[in-house]
């Protein structure tokens, strides 16, 4: 009987499990913009259904708004049947809250006009060019110069492009001329919006761990920056008009599966993947913020009053570098 240690040879039987041969974690870190997809598939969304739900609505609205108008009638006559002086007080009110609503629908259709009408000028833009079409190309631009008349940061580039007009004799050459001169500092201006909404987007969803609130803080900031792309470009919109506005955008967004991370933006990623690693929130910053940008780009395709040929499109990648640049690292300040 042997009384030293027994060793068992274990070559042919399974290695116990531990933590030196345990499978790698994987990584879950990889960000996917969830706060900025769920926002423009939230401002896509069609208002209504089917065509029974909108006569529904319409028919609901009509209803109650004929109820609270005889009962607004019928409480102001009998007011003023009991206490004149306090009765004719409630009708001057209720008669000024009717101009200021009628004020705000006229403020509304005259946005929407706005918006029409930059439409209409990108449609005979595109018509201009297609069909080569001099005369065409000079009243795209006539109503072009009527439309940015009264903007005293366009007066130098105006005077530009009333000296060099005549010296085109095609549309391209004279569309080109009036791409160059009436909007590219118009161009400058929306990028500096789309990289500050940007900047915005990326920020907040770093730093707030609420749920919820990055998808929130998206949403608010894209409509605004598509607001002020609008405003830039001559068509300043009202409420209505703002979301009919950014409705559009989103909806050709989420058409085109432009939303999605794509390869325009893996640069991007790339620069914050250090920080992904190190923190989920700062990745997921990065590429909201991208997405922001793309939206941006989107906006300034719909509201330019002409498509970009001469110009070139703003870049997804260079508008995201620019805006996060010192927010989330030092690497890229070299570029300015």
């Amino acid at each position: 009987m042997s009384k030293g240690p027994i060793l068992i040879d274990l070559e042919d039987q399974p290695q116990a499990e531990g933590p030196d041969n345990a499978p790698p974690v994987p990584d879950l870190a990889q960000p996917s913009g969830a706060a900025m997809t769920r926002a423009v598939t939230l401002a896509a969304r069609a208002p209504g259904g089917s065509g029974l739900a909108k006569w529904i609505w319409a028919l609901g609205l009509s209803l109650l708004g004929a109820v609270v108008s005889v009962a607004a009638w019928d409480f102001v006559m009998g007011l003023i049947a009991r206490v004149p002086l306090l009765g004719y007080g409630v009708a001057v009110l209720t008669v000024s809250f009717l101009l200021v609503l009628l004020i705000a629908a006229v403020r509304e259709l005259a946005a929407f006009g706005r918006l029409s009408r930059l439409d209409k000028l990108h449609r005979a833009g595109s018509e201009a060019r297609a069909d080569q079409d001099l005369g065409k190309a000079r009243k795209v631009v006539a109503q072009i110069g009527a439309l940015y008349r009264g903007r005293a940061e366009l007066d130098w580039a105006r005077a530009r492009f009333d000296e060099r007009k005549d010296e085109q004799f095609d549309a391209d050459a004279l569309l080109d001329l009036a791409e160059a001169e009436y909007l590219a500092p118009l161009d400058q201006a929306a990028m500096r919006e789309i990289e500050a909404a940007a900047r915005q987007v990326a920020t907040v969803t770093a730093i707030v761990p609420l749920a919820l609130a990055d998808v929130f803080a998206a949403l608010t900031a894209n409509l605004r920056m598509i607001r002020r792309v609008a405003e830039i470009y001559g068509g300043r919109a009202g409420t209505l008009g703002s979301w009919r506005l950014a409705r559009a955008v989103m909806t050709h967004l989420v058409a085109t599966g432009a939303v999605a991370v794509g390869d325009d933006l893996i640069s991007s990623i790339a620069g914050g993947g250090v920080l992904s690693k190190l923190s989920r929130r700062f990745g997921e910053g990065v590429v909201n913020g991208a997405l922001t940008a793309r939206v941006g780009v989107a906006a300034m395709e719909v509201c330019r009053p002409l498509p970009f040929v001469r110009a070139q499109r703003p870049s997804v990648t260079g508008l995201v570098k620019r805006a996060l640049t010192g927010l989330f690292g030092k690497e890229d300040r070299k570029e300015d």
